[in-house]
């Protein structure tokens, strides 16, 4: 059972979240080059699309926590962990390492 929204919104490419150099990541006031960008329209464009570029990134990356709590709770495993042990290893608590492991399981489904 998919989601239309979510669908829809997977389809949509944010602004690429662009690596920087070395040196600009080590200055703590540089942040995607945004400083420099002195008209405000331009810098409420490029900081909404780092905005939806993260938000998207933080979404993708969660589906996959899901779904490898899910493999690694699987009951199939000989090596299986409990929730609880899936949760100690992400930082999370039993009971939503369970809610994480049922939505990988069901993102799972749907990928197969």
């Amino acid at each position: 059972m998919a989601e239309p929204e979510r669908t829809t919104e997977r389809r949509m490419r944010p602004a690429p979240l662009l690596f920087e150099p070395s040196e600009a990541a080590a200055d703590p006031e540089h942040f995607f080059d945004l400083e420099s960008l002195e008209d405000p329209q331009e810098l409420l464009s490029r900081a909404t699309e780092l905005t939806l570029a993260f938000r998207a990134a933080t979404d993708r990356a969660m589906e996959f926590q899901a779904m490898a709590a899910a493999q690694l709770a699987d009951p199939r495993r000989f090596d299986r962990l409990t929730p609880a042990e899936v949760g100690e290893r992400a930082g999370w608590t039993e009971d939503y390492a369970q809610k994480m492991i049922d939505f990988g399981r069901d993102l799972l489904r749907g990928a197969r």
